[in-house]
């Protein structure tokens, strides 16, 4: 594959292990549902949803060599996904994520990637030793970038030469490591993508809309940002202006990775040449079918 058409997804690649029932819960409930075990984390999710849309990501992540990664591995070798470049840990063990989910949306979750954080720059090797680029021949295609890496690796991708021809696309994994992104808005080659909470975060206020969050990092200096707030309008922030559309009205019945849907979505019009209207009702369009549980897991 060349440098120009290839898709990088870095970040968490591990077993996602969800309950989800049809009854509400409360903290404290005990309720009858489904648990399943399946491949996921962020990066994974956005290559699953690339290789559904016919493109062809490649993982930088890392797997534990033990059981569970060499399963884990076999399991997204079978989905077409390139694990060439996948960091392959001797002493670490493959993450994990835990989540509950019920009729009123996600309930609880624990992402467990403390090996993904342990591996730290070990993952990136392919992007400087020639394989994926160099600094003098840097990456030059697009990069799929999630919020499991530490503070510290993200300030350092920020400002590294590896990245700096790439078309970054950013993603904090979840409410709590949203404020990591912090260093990265600000290049002109990053599009963040983040939801209501995750923009007050990065914002330290809350807002009433997408709209109000997307044209508020802007103004903070972010290079180009999309906002989402559920079943509610989503948007696009640049310094041209705000974008915003409604998602379908569908019946909710899973939550865990519809984010990463909608980004993968995204991507995937913006690389067919969708104008900027089309490629957010098209990452809607897919991120309301995922929710609806129409998309295959």
């Amino acid at each position: 594959m060349s440098h120009e058409t290839e898709i990088l997804c870095i970040g968490s690649v591990l077993w996602d292990v969800i309950g989800r029932s049809a009854s509400h819960m409360r903290q404290g409930a005990d309720v009858p549902g489904r648990i399943s075990r399946q491949p996921g984390g962020v990066a994974m999710n956005i290559a699953m949803a690339l290789r559904r849309f016919d493109l062809s990501p490649a993982l930088l992540t890392t797997i534990g060599s033990d059981d569970e990664g060499r399963e884990l591995l076999a399991s997204c070798k079978s989905m077409g996904l390139n694990c060439n470049y996948i960091y392959i840990s001797e002493d670490l063990p493959t993450d994990r994520y835990m989540a509950i989910e019920a009729a009123n949306g996600l309930i609880a979750a624990i992402a467990d990637a403390h090996s993904l954080e342990a591996a730290g720059d070990k993952i990136l090797r392919p992007l400087s030793d020639g394989r994926l680029g160099s600094k003098e021949n840097p990456f030059g295609g697009v990069i799929a970038l999630d919020g499991n890496l530490t503070l510290a690796l993200l300030e350092n991708i920020a400002h590294s030469p590896l990245f700096r021809a790439a078309d970054l696309r950013v993603a904090p994994a979840s409410s709590g490591k949203a404020e990591r992104l912090a260093p990265l808005l600000k290049q002109m080659n990053v599009t963040a993508y983040v939801n209501l909470q995750e923009a007050g975060l990065l914002c330290q206020t809350g807002f009433g809309s997408s709209a109000l969050a997307a044209a508020a990092l802007i103004k903070q200096g972010a290079h180009r940002v999309l906002v989402t707030d559920g079943a509610k309008s989503a948007s696009i922030g640049t310094i041209d202006g705000i974008i915003s559309q409604a998602p379908p009205k569908v019946l909710a019945t899973r939550v865990t990775g519809a984010g990463d849907t909608f980004m993968a979505a995204h991507i995937a019009a913006e690389m067919r040449g969708d104008t900027p209207e089309n490629a957010l009702k098209r990452a809607l369009d897919a991120a309301a079918t995922y929710v609806s549980g129409e998309t295959p897991l």
